[in-house]
C-alpha cells in the first residue's frame, strides 16, 4: 500500500482550485460590466470583477509559490514546462504586437493597402520630435535591460542581496518610463479621436506601456521575492520569466521608435 502513493513521475499533478472557476467569472463580469458601463450604465460590475480578477491573481500565484517552494512539485521537468509556458505566451504577445504594426504600415505604405495614406503623418498632424522624450524612454529602457541582466547574473552567482538592489533600479526605471510616457501624452497636440494617424499611435504605444506596467509589476514581485530568499541558482523560474517578459518589452519599443517616432514622424510620402 505505501508503495502505491509514492510519487512515480517528475510532473506535477495539480490538486483541485477554486481559482480558474473564480477567475473565469470574474472575468465574465468585467466582460459583461464594461460594456454595459460603455453604454451609460453604472462601474460596479466592472469595478467587482476587477477586484475579484485582482484577488485571483493573487492567491492563484501565491499558491504556485508556496508550490515552487516546498522542494516536491516543481521538478526539472515542472521548471521546464512553465519555461515553455511562457515562452509560448511570449510568442502569443509577438502576433499582437505585430497585429499592430500591420495596421500603422497598411495606413502609411501605398503598396500594401490602396486605403493608406500618400502622405505621413496625415496634413494637419504635428507628431512627437522623436528625439526628445522618446529618445530619452528608450535610453531609460535599455538602461533597465542591462540593471536586469546584471540582477541576473547577480542570482545566478547566489547573490540575493545584490539581485534585489538591481532589482529595484530596474523598476525604478521602468517606472520612469512610463512617467515620461505619460508625459509625452498630456503633451501630445493630437488627441485619441484624431483619426488614423492618432489611432495606431496610440493603439501600439498604449499598449507597450500598458505591457511596462505589467512587467514592473511583475519585477516587483520578484523584488520582494529575492529580499526573501526565495531564488536560488538553479531554480528561479519566476525571475527568468520576468525577465524574457521585460526583454521582450524593450525589444518591442525599439521597433516602435523606429517605427512610429522616427520614420513615421518625419514626414515622407509613400510614393
Amino acid at each position: 500500500m505505501a508503495s502505491d502513493t509514492v510519487k512515480k513521475h517528475p510532473f506535477h499533478m495539480v490538486p483541485p482550485s477554486p481559482w480558474p472557476a473564480v477567475g473565469t467569472l470574474a472575468a465574465l463580469m468585467m466582460a459583461f460590466g464594461g460594456v454595459w458601463f460603455m453604454k451609460g450604465g453604472s462601474s460596479i460590475l466592472l469595478a467587482t470583477g476587477f477586484v475579484i480578477m485582482l484577488w485571483v491573481f493573487y492567491r492563484w500565484w501565491r499558491d504556485v509559490i508556496i508550490e515552487s517552494r516546498n522542494g516536491v512539485d516543481h521538478t526539472e521537468t515542472v521548471r521546464g514546462g512553465l519555461r515553455m509556458g511562457m515562452v509560448f505566451f511570449i510568442a502569443s504577445e509577438v502576433m499582437f504586437f505585430f497585429a499592430f504594426f500591420w495596421a500603422y504600415f497598411d495606413a502609411t505604405i501605398p503598396f500594401l493597402s490602396i486605403t493608406a495614406h500618400e502622405v505621413w503623418p496625415p496634413k494637419g498632424v504635428v507628431p512627437l520630435d522623436a528625439w526628445e522624450v522618446p529618445l530619452l524612454n528608450t535610453v531609460i529602457l535599455l538602461t533597465s535591460g542591462v540593471t536586469l541582466t546584471v540582477s541576473h547574473h547577480k542570482l545566478r552567482h547566489g547573490d540575493n542581496k545584490s539581485t534585489a538592489r538591481w532589482l529595484l533600479l530596474t523598476v525604478l526605471l521602468g517606472l520612469t518610463f512610463t512617467g515620461f510616457q505619460a508625459f509625452e501624452y498630456v503633451h501630445a497636440t493630437f488627441p485619441f479621436t484624431g483619426g488614423i494617424y492618432s489611432s495606431t499611435f496610440y493603439l501600439a504605444t498604449g499598449f507597450h506601456g500598458f505591457h511596462v506596467i505589467v512587467g514592473t509589476c511583475f519585477l516587483i514581485v520578484c523584488w520582494f521575492r529575492a529580499r526573501a530568499e526565495h531564488f536560488t541558482p538553479d531554480a528561479h523560474v519566476g525571475f527568468e520569466a520576468a525577465a524574457w517578459y521585460w526583454h521582450f518589452v524593450d525589444v518591442v519599443w525599439l521597433f516602435l521608435f523606429v517605427a512610429i517616432y522616427w520614420w513615421g514622424g518625419s514626414g515622407h510620402t509613400g510614393a
